[in-house]
């Protein structure tokens, strides 16, 4: 899977980039306006986010805002809020991939199109429930890891 991240997310932003740059110069340097571009890049940038969404979950790497540590002294204290975190990123994530499912249903459903190129906007739409799946799945994966190092964690020694 490192494999994949490590040559797609480039891939995605390159394109994205690229994309923007002939944009930028057709309309304000030959002020020639292409036509469909910016609903052509809706595809590789929704691409681009959820899966630098899943990266960061597969990796580990959110931003995470762990004001508790500085209060915290103990490691094992710190575990236990991490297992809390775990849990609730978990119960959201499911909660949104429940809702994503709803919307893959309903864009499946609906078959919308591109008002220009009627280029089918479900396969920039599925982007979201496939994302959150495997966001939820690493969550869950790191909430386990957590959980298990929290019930095998070293009792203090106490000195007699």
């Amino acid at each position: 899977m490192e494999r994949f991240f490590k040559y797609i997310l480039p891939l995605l932003i390159s394109i994205v980039a690229a994309v923007e740059f002939y944009q930028v110069l057709m309309r304000y340097v030959f002020e020639l306006p292409v036509m469909g571009l910016d609903e052509l890049l809706i595809y590789p940038t929704l691409w681009l986010y959820l899966l630098g969404s899943v990266n960061a979950a597969r990796e580990d790497t959110q931003i995470k805002a762990n004001v508790l540590d500085v209060f915290l002294k103990t490691d094992k204290s710190k575990l236990a809020v991490r297992v809390v975190a775990d849990i609730m990123s978990v119960v959201v994530s499911i909660w949104l991939t429940y809702w994503a499912w709803d919307y893959f249903v309903y864009a499946k459903t609906v078959w919308k199109e591109s008002p220009t190129l009627y280029i089918p906007t479900f396969w920039a739409e599925c982007s979201l429930f496939i994302g959150l799946v495997l966001m939820t799945l690493y969550s869950g994966w790191y909430m386990l890891i957590n959980m298990r190092r929290l019930a095998t964690f070293p009792a203090p020694v106490k000195e007699s």
